[in-house]
């Protein structure tokens, strides 16, 4: 049935009526008439004000005093208004004498913080009454916060004994007949109201944040809670909880935890709140300090009585409200959010009457007690709660009505396909994004299937999916078009309801873009074998099987001279020849032995599950196959050799590790031995070898010496003059757990190939110029004693200044102190050394080139380094008398140093005949086992001089018979001291 137009339009003014009046003036009407009742109305709870009578207190300090010794004492103590205990938990006595013509009127003691009161007739000592939270008698009882009583008539003077805890205040109110009972009407309806109006807001919030599952509003429900706690608590009326009685022994307690309680509410709520914002502003570290203020808070709440917990709480609530106030100013400044600025104002009340409240405690400031307070601040702070939940879900609607609009657009223009299914597998909707990809768009009333689009089965799958609720996806082929190949879509689908809404991608060009970079991943571009990540990843597997007792062997291969074909012919052939030569290597290997470049021209082979017999044999085939024919670019022909490094992997050894030892048997191989292929077994020395190593590496790596290190002395003879000076050479030594000693060349080898030289140089001239420096009084004779500085130290500038401020700090012992520098790193970057030359010998120390004679020397640098000494290669020593060229070389460095004012040591003396030789040409010192091995550094401080350690009869015959009658009383100052030629 259709009503006439005129009619609608007037039910539809009548609906608009209704529902203006429900919403502006129903609501406008309650404003008002709550306006007027508030400036106009008379109150139900309208008292006279109650008159503050003079009281005489003392504190009762000792032995308890009897009414009659109290009311004695009180005579002579002045009246006052109020007195404050300040945190006296000590028994008060006070007096004070009702006002003349309020018959009938009664006594409060309001103070919230009394347990106990006791009275008395002051001029008759009787019983007037007691009470205390849980009992009372006679005319004393409980009343609002503190006490009353009923004293019957006017003019009467009453004595008192109370108990308080806390910050109170002692003062007495008479209050006209029946106003006091009216005034405690309205104290507990106020509390009543508090109560349930902060319960029910609590309630409200608690029960959107379980429906939103937002557990920021449960924080926010706690926290309103404890508002209405910390209200109780300032008003009198934390004595009960919803109508009950709280135990007296319960209410100290409760009171101290619900200070901390609400102290790490509101710092958790403020945190919460303002997460993302904190962040912005900076000054983290005195977020850290509210933290640690709250959990001071906690620990004195439960560890300290109430008397000595208020100064903490005074303390920590001042440093906490100090930060939380400068946060919210600063977030003020740099947000504009309007939720933010509710909670902030709700959150500042708080602060701001807590400030209040603690410097009202603290320094007896009362001026506004009942006006300012937490009852007034609880109340008001949970209206600007209620208003910031409001703009937050204003603004949450807002954003869901953006969000559905952006969804929508989204859904239209995204390039994803987006779907939604019948259950029998037709499309109801689909997107632009997935019509483009399923071909032309269907005729009106024709319906497309799943099966339609997609391979067999694919139906079948996508429902499995769905009923499974798993979240799983889902990878699915399209059936080919005409003229193309078939594509491969993801689908991602969920059931709603009774249809079903998903997505689908296009990733056929992504599914062929991963095959071919997974390819690259684990495979070298240039000879398509495995590249070193593959290499890698194929050895620990193999390892896995090898630690299972499954044979396993590592080669190791690089081609020789492959760097000249570079560098001759460029890069195209020679990566023509790495093609060829993984051809040839990869038409020698078996089933399960993979081939792989980690290198420019470095390859390796993993022989899974071969003996190394085996693999040894295909070795040896491979450097008959790669040297045997030349390899042919073009034109060109290049014959290149192979070497090959070959182990055998026993138990688990690291992937890097046997890379590492392989990679050690091939520069052996390299060298010239076993003709191309070195193999090593399991139990070489090799691996030992490898094992000690990374020991040391692992006990190096803290960055730290490790213990176990300790220095020996190996003592050098002066061949001018054997009995003359105690020199030594400082070499460093580590003990092992089972009691073996690791020699320092391996020491020095793990610290320098781990870039952990540093450590140890660190820790051997430190302890070296203690122990100089300890023992100077013993080493009366000695005039240098040598340490060697590892090149990779002199690099390290952080080394080299806490080199530096050793000197300095040791003065004594540097002049006794000679530094070794192996003369490779000295050339290496020569004004660099230079430098650091000339510092140390500014601080008094000697210098030293180490292994001269060895690799590219060239003396024309001499001249140019301000060394004190040539420390000559043992190379050259230890052949002097078998080889002349060695001695003509030895001979020559002799008088070259001697021109350059540099005294000369030989190192590897081993036997009188070379002793012999060195003294001939000039040699001023000797080291080596013929003069004495390493001695512990408490041998040498009874000993006084290098000659006194020789064994050798013939060493001993041969120095104490013609060195030293020739040259004992020979003054010679050692290392130089006299003018040297040629230095600058």
């Amino acid at each position: 049935m259709t009503h006439p137009p005129w009619r609608q339009g007037f039910h539809s003014a009548v609906d608009a009526l209704i529902y203006a009046l429900s919403v502006y003036g129903v609501p406008a009407v309650i404003g008002v008439v709550t306006l007027v009742a508030l400036l106009a109305w008379d109150s139900q709870y309208e008292t006279r004000d109650s008159k503050p009578l003079p009281i005489t207190v003392f504190e009762e300090r000792g032995a308890a005093l009897s009414p009659a010794q109290a009311a004695e004492r009180l005579r002579g103590v002045p009246a006052v208004p109020h007195h404050d205990t300040r945190l006296s938990e000590a028994p008060f006595w006070f007096a004070f004498t009702t006002a003349e013509g309020a018959s009938g009127g009664e006594i409060e003691l309001p103070s919230r913080h009394a347990l106990q009161v006791e009275c008395w007739n002051a001029r008759t000592l009787d019983p007037v009454g007691g009470a205390n939270r849980s009992a009372e008698s006679g005319a004393v009882r409980a009343l609002k916060a503190g006490f009353a009583i009923a004293p019957g008539a006017a003019g009467l003077a009453l004595l008192c004994r109370g108990s308080f805890a806390g910050p109170a205040r002692i003062s007495a109110l008479q209050w006209p007949a029946g106003q006091l009972a009216t005034s405690a009407q309205e104290f507990h309806r106020n509390a009543g109201l508090l109560e349930g109006g902060l319960l029910v807001l609590a309630a409200f919030v608690l029960v959107t944040a379980i429906i939103n599952r937002e557990w920021l509003h449960v924080l926010l429900a706690a926290w309103l809670l404890a508002s209405l706690r910390m209200g109780a608590l300032s008003a009198g009326w934390d004595t009960q909880w919803l109508g009950r009685s709280i135990p007296p022994d319960w209410i100290l307690l409760a009171r101290k935890l619900t200070i901390a309680a609400y102290f790490v509410l509101t710092y958790a709520l403020f945190a919460r709140l303002f997460r993302d914002d904190l962040r912005r502003v900076g000054s983290a570290w005195l977020l850290h300090v509210a933290q640690w203020s709250c959990l001071v808070m906690l620990a004195a709440a439960l560890a300290l009585p109430f008397a000595r917990f208020l100064p903490v709480m005074w303390v920590t609530v001042g440093v906490g409200i100090a930060v939380i106030v400068f946060f919210l100013a600063r977030l003020l400044l740099v947000t504009r959010s309007a939720v933010a600025m509710w909670y902030a104002a709700s959150l500042a009340i708080v602060l701001l009457a807590g400030i209040y409240e603690v410097l009202a405690a603290a320094l007896g400031v009362k001026v506004l007690i009942g006006a300012v307070n937490s009852v007034t601040a609880a109340l008001s702070s949970s209206l600007l709660c209620a208003l910031a939940i409001a703009e937050q879900m204003r603004q949450e609607r807002l954003e869901r009505m953006q969000a559905q609009a952006a969804l929508k657009n989204a859904y239209e223009v995204i390039p994803i396909g987006l779907f939604t299914l019948a259950r029998d597998g037709a499309f109801e909707r689909v997107n632009p994004a997935l019509a483009a990809m399923l071909g032309a768009e269907p005729a009106h009333g024709e319906r497309r299937y799943w099966r339609d689009h997609f391979e067999p089965g694919s139906w079948d799958l996508l429902q499995d999916m769905v009923r499974k609720r798993s979240g799983s996806e889902l990878e699915i082929r399209g059936v080919a078009r005409a003229g193309g190949a078939p594509r491969w879509y993801h689908v991602k689908a969920a059931l709603t309801g009774e249809r079903i809404e998903g997505s689908l991608q296009d990733f056929t060009e992504r599914l062929e873009a991963t095959a071919t970079l997974r390819f690259l991943a684990e495979n070298d571009p240039l000879t398509g074998v495995l590249n070193r990540r593959g290499v890698e990843k194929v050895l620990a597997q193999a390892a896995q099987e090898a630690a299972a007792g499954r044979p396993l062997a590592v080669a190791y291969l690089d081609l020789d001279r492959f760097k000249l074909i570079n560098d001759l012919f460029g890069h195209v052939a020679g990566d023509e020849v790495l093609r060829q030569a993984s051809r040839r290597i990869e038409a020698l290997l078996a089933e399960g032995q993979a081939l792989g470049r980690i290198g420019g021209d470095e390859f390796v082979i993993v022989f899974r599950g071969a003996p190394i017999q085996s693999a040894a044999a295909i070795c040896r085939g491979l450097v008959e196959a790669i040297g045997g024919a030349a390899f042919q670019t073009g034109d060109k022909a290049f014959q290149v050799r192979i070497s090959i490094g070959l182990v055998e992997v026993a138990g688990p050894l690291a992937v890097k590790d046997a890379i590492s030892v392989a990679d050690r048997a091939c520069r052996d191989a390299k060298a010239g031995a076993g003709e191309g292929l070195v193999v090593y077994q399991r139990g070489a020395r090799m691996f030992r070898d490898r094992e000690q190593e990374l020991r040391l590496v692992e006990r190096l790596g803290a960055g730290v010496a490790p213990e176990g290190l300790f220095l020996m002395m190996q003592p050098i003879m002066s061949l001018r003059a054997p009995y003359g000076s105690l020199d030594f050479e400082v070499l460093v030594r580590m003990r092992e757990d089972d009691g073996s000693v690791t020699p320092a060349g391996v020491i020095i080898a793990a610290a320098e190939n781990n870039g952990r030289a540093a450590v140890i140089d660190r820790w051997v001239l430190s302890n070296t110029l203690a122990w100089l420096e300890r023992h100077r009084d013993a080493l009366a004779t000695t005039r240098f004693a040598t340490m060697n500085l590892s090149g990779a130290s002199l690099n390290d500038e952080k080394f080299v200044q806490d080199a530096f401020a050793m000197l300095r700090d040791s003065p004594r012992a540097v002049e006794r102190l000679c530094i070794e520098i192996t003369e490779g790193v000295a050339l290496h970057d020569l004004g660099n050394t230079r430098r650091f030359i000339e510092r140390v010998r500014g601080y008094g120390a000697k210098l030293a080139l180490d292994d001269f004679g060895a690799g590219y020397t060239s003396f024309s640098y001499l001249k140019e380094l301000p060394a004190d000494a040539l420390k000559i290669d043992g190379s050259f020593i230890k052949g002097v008398n078998a080889h002349p060229a060695n001695l003509a070389i030895v001979e020559a460095i002799v008088e070259l140093g001697r021109n350059f004012g540099m005294q000369t040591i030989a190192e590897w003396a081993e036997d009188r005949a070379t002793v012999e030789a060195l003294a001939q040409i000039g040699v001023d010192y000797v080291q080596g086992y013929a003069i004495a091995h390493p001695q512990d550094p408490a041998q040498l401080l009874g000993a006084t001089s290098a000659a006194g350690f020789i064994t050798d009869p013939e060493v001993l015959r041969y120095v104490r018979d013609t060195l030293a009658p020739a040259r004992t009383l020979e003054l010679w100052d050692p290392l130089g001291e006299a003018p040297r030629a040629g230095m600058h």
